[in-house]
């Protein structure tokens, strides 16, 4: 499904108070995206605190490419591909995000606020740190 910024944000606001939100830009040309794009899966379906929402910042015609790879490891419902230039949809999830991915955003169960946010693959810890602390607050 088709998705800004803005409407990203309004997304995330929808779950304050019930669950913290794992947001994660990726892309099927990016190999660290499709690197951890399992573990990030495994976390959305063991933690119920959680609620992962998946976009895809490829182009317009790969997204059959994409609803199969999302098929394959079986994504729900909460996935999106970007329908907006780069540089607004950059601006508009967050200021200090380059455009560089894989991109996530980890925002807080009761306050809605961002916890943590990197570019780029990380560890499956800092993962779980900044989830633990998002569920957690």
């Amino acid at each position: 499904m088709p998705i800004t910024a803005e409407n990203i944000h309004e997304q995330i606001s929808t779950y304050k108070g019930e669950k913290a939100v794992l947001v994660n830009v990726w892309a099927l040309w990016c190999a660290p995206c499709v690197e951890e794009f399992p573990m990030i899966v495994s976390f959305h379906n063991k933690i119920k605190d959680l609620e992962v929402i998946f976009i895809s910042a490829d182009f317009e015609d790969q997204f059959q490419d994409v609803v199969e790879f999302l098929n394959k490891h079986d994504v729900g419902p909460k996935s999106y591909i970007k329908d907006q230039k780069d540089e607004p949809f950059i601006q508009g999830i967050h200021h200090s995000w380059t455009g560089s991915l894989p991109f996530t955003i980890v925002y807080a169960k009761e306050s809605g606020s961002i916890i943590d946010l990197w570019e780029g693959k990380e560890p499956e810890s800092r993962f779980i740190s900044a989830i633990k602390i998002a569920t957690n607050s």
